[in-house]
C-alpha cells in the first residue's frame, strides 16, 4: 500500500510548500501529492485553494495575480508558495508525484512540464495526473497520453468503477466515506489501482489496508508507515 504525502502533509511547515514535501519524503511518504492552480501571467503554482487567503498572507484569488505577487506571500513560517518546476526540482526523482489540476485550463502546461523533465531524465511513470474536473483530466489525457491518469471521486458513480474504466484511467482516487468494498473489488477486476483520501486515523489506515487498497493519501506519512 502506498504512503502518499497529501499536500505534503500535516507537519507544521505550510501545506504544499517545499518544506513540507521534504519533509514527508523524510517521514517515510512513497508519493507526493500535491495541486496546481495558474497564475495570471500563465505559471504554474502549488497551491490547493482558489484563493490564497487560507494559506498565506494575502488575499484574492490565484488567477488575478501574477507569478510575482504570489511568490512575495508568506505560506507559512517563512515559506513561499512554489511553481511545479521547483517541486520537481526539489523531489529529483526520490519519489513519483501526483499532480492535481484544480484550475480549468491547467492540462496543457502540466503537459508541457511533464514533458520538458522527461527530456531531462525522469519518465513518464515518475508522475499520475488526477482531477475532479473530469472533462479537463480527460483533455490532459489526450495530449499527454504517456501519463498515467487518477479519477478523483467523492461519491461511488453508477456502475462503480466503470465510470473511471471509460476513461481510460490508470487509478480510481476515491474518498475514504465512498471506499466501500464493492467499489475496491470492481475496481480491480477492471485492472484499476484505488488510491483513498485522505485518511489520517489509524483505524482507517489499518481498514485500508485490510480492504486492499493500493494506496492511501494521508497527512501523517510517518503514522501510516506503522501500519
Amino acid at each position: 500500500m502506498l504512503i502518499i504525502g497529501h499536500r505534503g502533509g500535516d507537519n507544521n511547515i505550510g501545506e504544499n510548500t517545499l518544506g513540507s514535501f521534504e519533509k514527508a519524503i523524510e517521514l517515510g511518504a512513497d508519493m507526493i501529492e500535491l495541486d496546481v492552480h495558474l497564475t495570471k501571467d500563465n505559471h504554474l503554482v502549488v497551491l490547493h485553494d482558489r484563493k490564497v487567503d487560507r494559506t498565506t498572507d494575502g488575499k484574492g484569488l490565484v488567477s488575478d495575480k501574477t507569478l510575482e505577487e504570489v511568490r512575495a506571500l508568506n505560506a507559512g513560517n517563512g515559506e513561499k508558495i512554489p511553481t511545479l518546476e521547483e517541486v520537481i526540482e526539489l523531489i529529483d526523482r526520490k519519489v513519483p508525484i501526483n499532480i492535481e489540476l484544480k484550475a480549468l485550463g491547467s492540462a496543457e502546461k502540466v503537459c508541457e512540464v511533464i514533458r520538458l523533465y522527461v527530456s531531462k531524465g525522469w519518465i513518464y511513470d515518475d508522475f499520475l495526473v488526477s482531477s475532479f474536473e473530469h472533462n479537463e483530466l480527460h483533455h490532459f489525457s489526450e495530449i499527454c497520453p504517456e501519463v498515467k491518469i487518477g479519477v478523483l471521486m467523492g461519491d461511488i458513480p453508477l456502475g462503480y468503477a466503470e465510470y473511471v474504466e471509460k476513461l481510460g484511467a490508470y487509478s480510481a482516487n476515491i474518498a475514504l466515506e465512498a471506499a466501500s468494498p464493492k467499489f475496491i473489488e470492481d475496481a480491480h477486476q477492471r485492472g484499476l489501482k484505488v488510491f483513498v483520501w485522505t485518511v489520517n486515523d489509524l483505524e482507517d489506515i489499518t481498514l485500508m489496508k485490510k480492504l486492499g487498497v493500493d494506496g492511501i493519501f494521508t497527512d501523517f506519512p510517518d503514522k501510516a508507515k506503522t501500519v
